[in-house]
Order: structure tokens, then C-alpha cells, then sequence
């Protein structure tokens, strides 16, 4: 729960449930709390099916390789649409694919194929509702109220998505197997209501004058925006890199978990969880962390745990140290995530919010598909630790490669510039 003082910068107003913030909240918790069941029961499905590395890292492949073929083309159409109308035709495409799974494992029709194909259109829904419902905030709360209404959305997806999700996910599959995805396939219902409950409309602003163009050409133009702004260009590939290393490590951090750690199902919905307990601090103190550092320290920082983190996995036999280091992990990446998302809503342009959130994300998660498929390979080539080596690695380079563009200078001159490449 949010203390006083990170709620400062939100407008109260927005807060309350019968608000359209409040509505959006609430969507959003019952949708991580569903997530959160899925992320462990899909790979321990999967683990119960084939114990090869490669197999098991295909679910996180299907589920992340929609942000490659797909990110542009979505962006495109948030920025087209109503914004609330794409989250909640994409909620009901995931309740429909991931209640499809939750019947075929009931049926004990659950094959590999099937698995893939469930979490390959759970991501292709994924896609446009994750531009949907960023672009949708700056309508929902003040600019003021922006680091303090994702950290209030992230430490809703940390506690239902990765605390109290996971290890029920776990305890639901060791009592049926189907129940843990027909949970979440109720959640994307309930989530969807809310969202069609959300008063007014949420189109972009700024595009009734502009002539309609091709679908091809506002994406261009989306892209070109966002490769031309040297700040937001740097953390999308630095969320890149980020993004196919923990690809690779939570690909198989189930294998991990039980053939290093000798943890069952319940025992690794617990060791997802502590990511959660980090998530929550990050949370909590992601806004004085950002006051007393300053945005582009805080990012610097957030560089070198991921590093350090990965590295003392890959060392490690005890369980408590691994479970540290995730919640360390988790600190970083929820803290990360309030300041980068923030500035994004407030340098670009709310017309071409969806394109370039889009563009951000296929640089930013594009890569997690091939991270996943790639920590499957390490894992079976070199052993269940090459892929925490692998991540800690490149992570190290790339906080060297951006540490000069990454400074407080650079954030200050951007937000001094807002709405314009420089």
C-alpha cells in the first residue's frame, strides 16, 4: 500500500474507485493477479510435458515473439481508436485463447502445439492492450500525476502479478492443472468490464486536423520520432538488451529451480514471488529514490544491479540468496520502469503516444523473444547457469555503451525541450 508521500503528485481526485483512474486501477490488479497465476503454471505445463531446456523456453518464445511481429502495426491503431475500446477487445481475445488452454488441459487435450498457440495469441492481444494502456494515462491523470500513477499501477502488478500470483498459480496446478488458466481467463472478464466502465472517450489529441495518412506512413513517422530523440532512442535499446537477458534467465528458471535449487511447484511460485517483494519497495520508493538521485543516476544504477545480480545467480546453490537476488532484481526493474514509462508520457506528443510507445516496446521486447529462445539454447549447450553469465555480460556492456546519454543533464535538457528530438 502507498504511503502519504508517494502519493504526492497524484490528484486524489483521479484516485478513488469510482474515477476513471480508479477503474483503470482496479483493471489492472485483477488482470496481474491472473498474469501472475499464468507466469508460473505455463512453464510448469510445459515442464511436466518435456524436460528439454529448448521446449520449455518455446512458451516464453511464442508469448514474446507477437512484440516483433506486431508492435508497429498496434501502435498505429492506438493512435487510430479509442484507447479504452483496444483494452477491451484485446482482454477479450486473451480470456478466449487462455480459456481455450484451460478447457484443453481440462479435456486433457493439452499437447505442446497447443500451449504455444494459447500464449502465442495471449502476447498478440498483449501487444496492442500494453500501448493502449499506457497512452491512456496522460488522459486519466494530471502530468503532475504521472510517476505517481504508474508507481501505484506497478505496485499493482508486483504484488497481484508477481507476489500473490505466482505462488497461487503454483498451488492451483498442484491441485488440477486446467484450474490455474481458467483463472485467468476469468480475470481478462472482470478486467474488461472495468475497462468498458471507464467514462468518456479516449482517442488521441492532436490528429482531427491532420489529413489521414497509410497505415505505413504513421508508423514511419511514429518510428522516426522516437530514433531521432537521443534519450528515448538509448533506453529503448537498453531495454533491449535488458529484456532478451531476462528472457533467457526466466526461460529456464524453472529448470533452475529445480534441478540447482531442488525446488517443486509451490517452492517456485514462491521463489517468483520475492521478485514481487523487491517490485513493492521499488514501488513504494521509486519517487524519493528518483528525488534524492535524480532520473538519469537512478537509470545508471538500475544498469549496474541488473549486472551484479545475474552474475550471483549464475554462482549460487541457495535458494535465499537467489530469492535476494530477484528482489533485488525486481527493485531495480519496477524502479526503472516508473521513471522511463513517466518520461515517455511526458516528452511525447499525446498524437503520437501509441506509434512511438510501440516503436519503443519492438526495440525494447522484441528482443525477449529471441532472449527466451536463446537461454533455452545456453541451458542445454552449457548448463542451467550460461544464461545468468550471458545476461550479466551483456548487461555490462551496454551500461558502459550508455552510461554518457544516461546522465541528469540529458534528462533535464529533454524535458526542457518536450515534444521535440533533440
Amino acid at each position: 500500500m502507498l504511503s502519504k508521500g508517494d502519493l504526492e503528485g497524484i490528484d486524489l481526485r483521479f484516485a478513488r474507485p469510482g474515477t476513471n483512474f480508479g477503474k483503470l486501477w482496479t483493471a489492472s490488479t485483477v488482470s496481474f493477479l491472473g498474469d501472475g497465476v499464468t507466469l508460473a503454471a505455463g512453464p510448469l505445463l510445459a515442464a511436466s510435458v518435456t524436460r528439454d531446456p529448448i521446449l520449455v523456453a518455446g512458451v516464453a518464445v511464442a508469448q514474446q515473439l507477437p512484440w516483433l511481429l506486431f508492435s508497429l502495426p498496434g501502435g498505429a491503431l492506438v493512435d487510430r481508436l479509442d484507447r479504452r475500446r483496444v483494452m477491451w477487445i484485446s482482454d477479450a481475445v486473451r480470456c478466449a485463447a487462455i480459456g481455450f488452454l484451460g478447457g484443453a488441459v481440462l479435456l486433457d487435450l493439452a499437447s505442446l502445439p497447443i500451449l504455444y498457440a494459447a500464449f502465442f495469441v495471449l502476447g498478440a492481444a498483449t501487444v496492442p492492450f500494453s500501448a493502449a494502456s499506457t497512452s491512456i494515462l496522460p488522459s486519466v491523470v494530471t502530468r503532475e500525476g504521472l510517476a505517481g500513477a504508474n508507481g501505484r499501477l506497478f505496485g499493482a502488478q508486483v504484488v497481484a502479478g508477481q507476489m500473490v500470483g505466482p505462488p497461487l498459480g503454483g498451488l492451483l496446478f498442484a491441485s488440477s492443472t486446467s484450474l490455474p488458466f481458467l483463472v485467468d481467463a476469468g480475470s481478462f472478464v472482470a478486467a474488461s468490464a472495468l475497462v468498458l466502465a471507464m467514462d468518456g472517450t479516449f482517442r488521441a489529441t492532436g490528429l482531427q486536423e491532420a489529413p489521414r495518412t497509410t497505415l505505413r506512413a504513421e508508423i514511419s513517422e511514429g518510428f522516426a520520432w522516437l530514433w531521432g530523440h537521443r534519450l528515448l532512442r538509448t533506453l529503448a535499446m537498453a531495454l533491449g538488451v535488458m529484456n532478451l537477458t531476462s528472457a533467457a534467465t526466466i526461460a529456464v528458471l524453472v529448470l533452475f529451480a529445480g534441478g540447482r535449487l531442488g525446488l517443486g511447484s509451490v517452492g517456485y511460485g514462491l521463489l517468483l514471488s520475492s521478485l514481487a517483494v523487491g517490485g513493492v519497495l521499488g514501488a513504494l520508493c521509486a519517487g524519493r529514490v528518483v528525488g534524492w538521485l535524480g532520473a538519469g543516476t537512478t537509470m545508471r544504477g538500475g544498469l549496474l544491479v541488473e549486472a551484479s545480480t545475474s552474475a550471483v545467480i549464475a554462482l549460487s546453490h541457495n535458494t535465499y540468496v537467489v530469492g535476494t537476488m530477484l528482489a533485488l532484481f525486481g527493485f531495480h526493474a519496477i524502479v526503472w520502469n516508473v521513471v522511463t514509462i513517466s518520461l515517455r508520457q511526458e516528452l511525447v506528443p499525446d498524437g503520437l503516444l501509441g506509434r512511438v510507445n510501440s516503436s519503443y516496446r519492438l526495440l525494447g521486447m522484441g528482443g525477449a523473444a529471441v532472449g527466451a529462445l536463446l537461454g533455452g539454447l545456453l541451458a542445454k549447450g552449457f548448463g542451467l547457469t550460461a544464461p545468468f553469465w550471458f545476461a550479466a555480460a551483456s548487461v555490462a556492456v551496454m551500461t558502459i555503451v550508455s552510461w554518457r546519454t544516461l546522465g541528469n543533464g540529458t534528462v533535464t535538457a529533454a524535458r526542457e525541450n518536450a515534444n521535440t528530438p533533440i
